[in-house]
């Protein structure tokens, strides 16, 4: 098995006023806290059916409060997580672009949680079922939003799949290759109409967002 260091770049003298490891942690917890707070209501909300209704429209509803303040923080999350990377990667192969595409999915999540997605298909409990005649700003807007972050979270697992490539560690280049393309064929799925294509969406964009957080850790370990 290949064995390989993460490749660092020497830190500047002057003390920043967010420390990188805080800010590391920061994009360790993202992924995780958004997947657990998403999963755990998919799976306790009534009416809600992660085969037909995408996570996102967990922010209707009475308790949809929780859900956009899932996204905002999530948001937020990632991208002081993406400012940790670019300091630990600057000088490093993808090293430049890995950190601005991760910050553009963490806006993109920030903006997904002020534009809600409207309700339907029978979520919230009572809603007609079906597609909505006609969709409003706000679901249009969530939707750009989330185009937006999900090219950004594709584009940087390959650039990151890039970056551990030439640091000579194959696995973890396999790795983030592997969680890019789930994301990339889940979003489609579902962008298609195909059958269940909520879930494949969620299993993408979480296997994608969680090998980010699996590389802000590795990072933040390399700090010792």
């Amino acid at each position: 098995m290949t064995t390989s260091q993460i490749p660092t770049t020497t830190i500047a003298t002057t003390r920043p006023a967010v420390s990188t490891r805080t800010l590391l942690t920061c994009g360790v917890v993202s992924a995780p806290l958004w997947t657990a707070v998403s999963l755990a209501q998919a799976a306790t909300r009534d009416g809600f059916d992660l085969t037909r209704h995408p996570l996102s429209m967990l922010s209707n509803g009475a308790l949809g409060w929780l859900q956009i303040t899932n996204f905002l923080l999530g948001g937020i999350l990632t991208v002081a997580g993406a400012v940790g990377l670019r300091r630990m990667m600057r000088g490093t192969p993808g090293g430049r672009w890995a950190p601005r595409l991760i910050l553009v999915n963490g806006i993109g999540m920030i903006a997904a949680g002020v534009l809600v997605m409207d309700a339907g298909d029978g979520f919230p409990a009572g809603t007609p079922y079906g597609t909505p005649e006609a969709l409003s700003w706000h679901s249009y807007g969530h939707m750009a939003a989330g185009a937006v972050a999900f090219t950004a979270l594709i584009a940087a697992s390959y650039v990151l799949g890039h970056h551990f490539s030439r640091a000579g560690n194959r696995g973890h280049a396999i790795a983030a290759r592997i969680a890019g393309t789930a994301l990339l064929l889940g979003n489609g799925w579902a962008m298609s109409g195909g059958q269940a294509g909520s879930l494949t969406l969620a299993v993408g964009s979480i296997a994608a967002s969680t090998w980010v957080s699996i590389v802000a850790a590795r990072y933040r370990r390399a700090m010792g």
